[in-house]
């Protein structure tokens, strides 16, 4: 929540001291710095007083004060991506018995923005849930077809999110303005998807699925580090802390009952260092993504469709997986002069059709749910960083990790015999949610002053 708990005098040398009376003056424009404790900035607006009475406004009560003006302002952390509006609202100058009178109207929108955030993180984590449920369930019909998938998935994409925008631009939601922003952060975020889908395939091609989880967590600390790098973004030690703790429940829940160390050992130091280098550009990724919707609500009026950046980003990530396929087929095992046979049988086995279709029950079913919900939650992820920021996305996208945990011990479809759960995973789960209450607890703020005023 964006708050900024500010005592604002409106005369021409205002005091920060509570014992010291300002002196009166006709106008004095304020600079106030609303704090952003999620994000941990300052968001700046003016103001400007023109009163001789002035009043107090404390949580949405008035009380009256002579000489000093009281403000509490409160907005949400994603207001960022609509230009920081701040959470003031209109200062209206009426004229009432030859007396004026200044209204100054607290809009108070951190309630409704919280809500919003909270039920896109639901949302998210549902979605990031059912994305993991139905891969593994795609994969039962496709089982010798993984690659095809994945490429079906990343084609698909572009066809789908291009033809989203189109109806979008001829609905008046996209503008002119928004697709002739510069293309070359989306090339960007084309390539460093492109390189993180090719360095983590080549790294999880040798790693067992028991390291990957733990190796996984450093996509959380490199998304720390390139948002205080990049962003400026502060931390505070309670959401350090939730990290670390988030880290670590997701490590006891998956890995327990595994001896990840002798795997990690066994694989070597070298593919253990390219997976965390692909993580490394997932964060870059996400990251950089969120400097566009900043950059872009400073540019434009209302900020960015999600949809540009989805539909550009997705373009330029197929172009660099095209340019890479020779060294992607490898990695699977396929000559790449035989990828195109591959390729046809993959999609005869997807679409459930002719003598190659033996086997592939459940097709093309099960491969296009996970298509679907693997968009929505790809969709629903960005929705969630553009009013959030990258690190409660990563956080809800990795709070889905246990729960996928338990749902494969139910009896699902096409699986066969239920997996056990974890040993460790009541323990882990706790750490995890324990992580995630530490990281969202704000501490109260004091009613410090974060403002200051010049004469005019």
């Amino acid at each position: 929540m964006t708050s900024c708990y500010s005592r604002l005098t409106a005369g021409s040398a205002a005091s920060h001291s509570l014992l010291q009376s300002p002196k009166p003056s006709p106008k004095a424009p304020v600079s106030c710095y609303l704090r952003d404790h999620h994000a941990n900035q300052r968001l700046p607006t003016t103001l400007l007083f023109r009163s001789s009475k002035r009043n107090y406004y404390h949580n949405n009560s008035n009380y009256k004060n002579n000489n000093v003006i009281y403000i509490v302002a409160s907005a949400a952390a994603a207001e960022r991506s609509d230009g920081h509006e701040a959470a003031v609202g209109d200062l209206v100058d009426k004229r009432k018995s030859g007396e004026r009178t200044v209204e100054f109207n607290v809009i108070s929108k951190s309630n409704d923005r919280r809500v919003e955030i909270v039920i896109a993180a639901a949302v998210t984590v549902l979605l990031g849930v059912g994305n993991r449920v139905l891969y593994k369930l795609a994969l039962v019909p496709l089982k010798h077809y993984p690659f095809f998938l994945a490429q079906l998935a990343t084609f698909g994409y572009v066809a789908v999110y291009f033809s989203i925008l189109y109806l979008r631009y001829h609905a008046g939601i996209v503008t002119d303005e928004m697709l002739s922003m510069p293309k070359a952060p989306f090339v960007a975020v084309g390539l460093l998807e492109a390189l993180a889908a090719a360095t983590g395939m080549a790294a999880g091609a040798i790693l067992s699925g028991a390291s990957i989880p733990i190796l996984s967590q450093t996509f959380l600390v490199w998304q720390i580090l390139l948002s205080i790098i990049f962003l400026g973004r502060r931390y505070t030690v309670n959401q350090l802390f939730g990290c670390f703790l988030v880290a670590i429940g997701v490590i006891i829940t998956v890995a327990s009952g595994s001896n990840p160390g002798h795997s990690l050992k066994g694989a070597g130091i070298f593919w253990s260092l390219l997976m965390i280098v692909s993580f490394l550009l997932q964060a870059a990724d996400t990251v950089l993504k969120e400097v566009i919707f900043l950059d872009a609500a400073q540019r434009l009026k209302g900020g960015v469709d999600l949809f540009v950046v989805n539909s550009y980003g997705s373009a330029f990530q197929a172009l660099f997986i095209c340019l890479l396929l020779p060294f992607l087929s490898k990695l699977w095992g396929i000559p790449f002069s035989q990828l195109p046979i591959y390729l046809r049988d993959g999609a005869a086995c997807f679409l459930n059709l002719g003598t190659l279709s033996s086997g592939c029950d459940g097709a093309p079913l099960l491969p296009l749910l996970f298509v679907l919900v693997n968009m929505g939650f790809n969709i629903s992820l960005l929705h969630l960083l553009k009013i959030s920021s990258a690190i409660v996305s990563s956080l809800a996208s990795t709070f889905s990790v246990p729960i996928s945990v338990y749902v494969f011990t139910l009896p699902l479809p096409y699986l066969g015999v239920a997996s056990s759960l974890p040993t460790g995973f009541v323990a882990g789960a706790v750490i995890l949610v324990m992580g995630l209450l530490i990281y969202s607890w704000t501490p109260t703020a004091s009613p410090s002053s974060a403002c200051s005023s010049s004469a005019n």
